[in-house]
C-alpha cells in the first residue's frame, strides 16, 4: 500500500495524481462492507434553499386539484401569502413527488400501434405550412395510406380552405379509388359540410380525431417530417421581387412548386424502402391488392361530380324564387312554402339545381345574379399588385397652390391696415366724433 501511495497514477481523465494512504483506506473499507457499488460517488445533494412549509403548502395545493399548473399554484402562494418560489422549483419539487401527470385516480393513456391490413381501409389526411411563393404562404394537403404509406393524395396551395382541399382529394378519389375511412383532425377545411356531403355521396366513414389526442395521426405526421427534411429543406422561400425578376406570376410559380413535389414524391418517396414495413409504398400497395385479390373500387365520373357538388337548404317564397348568396332563382311553383336543396358548382352560380326529397325539380332559372361564384370558392389567382407610386404629394401640392395664391392674391392685406398709431388709416378718431357747430339740424356730423 505504502508502493502505491507513493507512486503516480493516472486518473479517468489522462492527468497524473497521487493518492494519499489515507485514502487508499478508506477505499478498502468500503470495498469490504459494501463491494463495488460502495465506491461509487454518491450523487450531491444540495440543501433546499426554499421554505420547507412553502413546498409543503404547494404540495397540498397541488394534491388538492391535479390540474394546477406550476404557474397557477405560484399564483395561488403569492395571493396567499405574499410570495411565492419560481414555477421551476415548483415543477422539479413535484416531479420529486411524483405529482406531475394524469389526475389522480387517472391512468395514463395507452396506445398500441395501429395498422389497417388492407390498402383502401383507411386514409389519414393533414395539412402542412409550405414554403413562401412570392411572400405569400402556401399549405400542403395530403393523404395517406394507412396500410402502405402511399401518398394517395397531395397538392399545395394558397390557402388551407375548402377549395384546396378538394383539389387534393378529388385526383387521390380518381387515381386510387374510394377508402372505407378517411380520418382527419378538426380543422376548418376538414369540417365543413361541402367534405361531409361528398364522403357520404361516396360512402366514405369520416372520422375526426378527439381534440388534443392527435396519436392516430402519427402516420401522416411522420409523412409530414420527411417532406420538411427532404424535399422542403430545398425549397427557399421566394418574394415578390424574385418573382418579377424571374418572369413568373404567382399561379406560374405555384404550379412548378406542385411539379416537383408530385416528382419527388413519384420516384423518390414511393419508390424508396420504407424502414417500418420494409416495403416501399407503392410496391406495398400492389402486394396487397395482389393478396386481395381484386382492384380498388373506382368511382364513375358521374359519381364525382355529384359528390364534389356542393349544396344548400332554402324554403320557397310565396312568389317561387330562392336566394342564395345574393342571387335570386325562380323555381317550380309546386315548391312554394317547402324546403329544397340547393345543388351546385362553387365556381358557377348560375347554374343551381333544385331537388325535393331528392327528386330533381329542374335548373333554377337565374332572376337577379350579382355573384358567380361562391364566397368560399377562391381560385388560385394572385392577389392584387399594389399599384406603383406616382411620387405626387398631393398635400404639398395645394400648400404650394395656396402659397402662390396669397402671394398673387390683389385684395385687401389686413396687416397692412393698422397705421403707426394702431388706428386703420382713414379712420375717424374721437375728437372727430365730438358735437361741433358744423353739425347739422339731424345731428349728422358734416364732412
Amino acid at each position: 500500500m505504502r508502493q502505491i501511495a507513493a507512486g503516480t497514477h493516472s486518473d479517468p481523465f489522462g492527468n497524473q495524481v497521487r493518492i494519499s494512504r489515507e485514502t487508499l483506506d478508506r477505499w478498502i473499507r468500503r470495498y469490504r462492507s459494501g463491494g463495488f457499488e460502495a465506491l461509487v460517488p454518491a450523487p450531491r445533494r444540495l440543501a433546499a434553499r426554499t421554505d420547507a412549509q412553502v413546498l409543503e403548502l404547494a404540495a397540498s395545493l397541488k394534491r388538492e386539484n391535479p390540474t394546477r399548473t406550476a404557474t397557477q399554484v405560484a399564483r395561488i402562494l403569492r395571493t396567499a401569502t405574499g410570495w411565492a418560489p419560481s414555477e421551476s422549483t415548483l415543477l422539479r419539487h413535484f416531479h420529486r413527488l411524483e405529482l406531475m401527470g394524469p389526475a389522480t385516480g387517472e391512468l395514463p393513456g395507452v396506445f398500441g400501434r395501429f395498422e389497417a391490413a388492407d390498402p383502401n381501409e383507411l386514409w389519414c389526411g393533414d395539412a402542412l405550412h409550405g414554403p413562401r411563393v412570392g411572400d405569400r404562404k402556401t399549405y400542403l394537403f395530403a393523404f395517406i395510406d394507412d396500410h402502405s404509406r402511399l401518398l394517395a393524395g397531395y397538392r399545395f396551395g394558397f390557402a388551407e380552405d375548402t377549395v384546396r382541399l378538394a383539389a387534393a382529394l378529388r385526383p387521390a378519389l380518381a387515381a386510387h379509388g374510394v377508402p372505407g375511412s378517411v380520418y382527419v383532425d378538426n380543422g376548418s377545411a376538414f369540417c365543413d359540410a361541402w367534405l361531409l356531403r361528398a364522403c357520404a355521396k361516396l360512402g366514405v366513414r369520416l372520422v375526426h380525431s378527439q381534440p388534443g389526442r392527435p396519436q392516430g395521426r402519427g402516420k401522416i405526421e411522420r409523412f409530414f417530417r420527411t417532406v420538411r427534411e427532404q424535399f422542403l429543406v430545398e425549397v427557399t422561400d421566394t418574394s415578390t421581387e424574385d418573382l418579377a425578376a424571374a418572369g413568373v406570376d404567382h399561379a406560374t410559380a405555384l404550379l412548378e412548386l406542385n411539379r416537383l413535389f408530385v416528382a419527388w414524391v413519384e420516384t423518390e418517396y414511393h419508390r424508396r424502402t420504407h424502414t417500418e414495413t420494409g416495403q416501399s409504398p407503392l410496391d406495398r400497395w400492389e402486394a396487397g391488392w395482389d393478396r386481395l385479390g381484386r382492384t380498388p373500387a373506382m368511382p364513375t365520373a358521374d359519381d364525382l361530380t355529384e359528390a364534389f357538388l356542393w349544396s344548400e337548404y332554402r324554403v320557397v317564397t310565396k312568389t317561387a324564387t330562392v336566394s342564395l348568396h345574393a342571387n335570386t332563382y325562380q323555381v317550380d311553383a309546386a315548391l312554394v312554402g317547402r324546403k329544397v336543396e340547393l345543388v351546385f358548382s362553387p365556381f358557377d352560380l348560375e347554374t343551381v339545381e333544385v331537388r325535393y326529397r331528392d327528386k330533381s325539380f329542374g335548373k333554377a332559372l337565374p332572376h337577379s345574379i350579382s355573384r358567380h361564384t361562391h364566397p368560399k370558392a377562391k381560385p388560385e389567382t394572385p392577389e392584387l399588385e399594389p399599384p406603383a407610386a406616382t411620387g405626387i404629394d398631393y398635400l404639398a401640392l395645394t400648400a404650394a397652390a395656396h402659397h402662390e395664391q396669397l402671394r398673387r392674391d390683389e385684395r385687401i392685406g389686413y396687416h397692412a391696415l393698422y397705421g403707426q398709431d394702431s388706428e386703420i388709416a382713414g379712420q375717424l378718431s374721437l375728437d372727430d366724433l365730438a358735437p361741433s357747430g358744423d353739425a347739422d339740424h339731424d345731428g349728422e356730423v358734416s364732412a
